[in-house]
């Protein structure tokens, strides 16, 4: 039997007919849609600026756990992926978001927030973060090289001081120009190479000079850590978030730099700019 197919329209609509069957455009094109496979994300898959490989589940609970991630806050994910990092924070309670340049990660991260019930607390947003602005989070999460954790610091430094940085396995910066990180841990039980989260708080801004009683207090500051005078005794500190503590002369100073940046609160001291 010989079979044949003529596309004929009629009343404006389109219709097949396929041996002596007359099928609607629209029941062709759903059936066109059915054979279609769905997407599925695959380890080393080109991106715009990186390969995606997945994150362990055991790393995203390390990450956020180290970042304590509490109900309260907004998680921001850079280069979400399949979403693991936002759903996981959703769960929890936090509202968490993604920026993901790839659409089809997008839609395929979307989908697994719906079947976990988790739509309205874990959003993504296509994108690129180079351009989206992030700000607004106070846990930033990300697994990233390092070429490009270097390239956003500057905009991460300008996020609010005590916001939390998480990111897996590569850290913020070279040997000799690096922010070192608060804290460290490597998972145990994880099967791959992506099993280290690393925690960075982003420090308040307190380069330059300051007017302490009668002295003048010099901080000479590269990322949290702090150098400079009182007066001409050498100083030595550190800043986590807004959290200031240094040592001048033996004596310890511990404060707090206020929301504006132009005041700093000790116990027995105070300092402006």
């Amino acid at each position: 039997m010989t079979h044949f197919a003529r596309r004929v329209v009629s009343g404006g609509v389109a219709a097949v007919f396929v041996a002596g069957v007359t099928l609607s455009a629209q029941t062709v094109a759903t059936q066109g849609a059915a054979t279609k496979k769905p997407f599925e994300p695959t380890v080393g898959q080109s991106g715009k600026d990186v390969v995606w490989v997945p994150t362990p589940q055991v790393t995203v609970d390390a990450m956020l756990n180290l970042a304590k991630l509490t109900k309260d806050d907004l998680l921001i994910d850079l280069g979400s992926g399949d979403g693991i990092t936002v759903i996981t924070a959703a769960k929890r309670g936090a509202r968490a978001m993604g920026i993901e340049f790839n659409p089809d990660m997008v839609a395929l991260a979307q989908q697994r927030a719906k079947e976990a019930g988790m739509s309205e607390r874990a959003t993504f947003k296509q994108g690129d973060f180079f351009k989206t602005d992030f700000s607004q989070a106070n846990v930033l999460t990300m697994f990233l090289l390092p070429s490009l954790n270097v390239q956003l610091r500057p905009l991460i430094l300008d996020m609010k001081p005590g916001t939390r940085v998480v990111t897996n396995t590569f850290r913020m910066g070279s040997d000799d120009d690096e922010w070192m990180p608060e804290a460290e841990v490597r998972v145990d039980g994880c099967e791959t190479s992506w099993c280290t989260a690393i925690l960075y708080v982003v420090p308040a801004k307190v380069q330059g000079a300051w007017k302490m009683g009668s002295n003048t207090l010099t901080f000479t500051q590269k990322f949290q850590m702090l150098s400079g005078t009182m007066g001409s005794t050498p100083i030595e500190g550190k800043l986590v978030g807004s959290d200031i503590t240094f040592t001048a002369g033996g004596t310890k100073y511990t404060g707090r730099v206020s929301e504006d940046g132009k005041s700093i609160k000790g116990a027995n001291w105070s300092a402006t700019r």
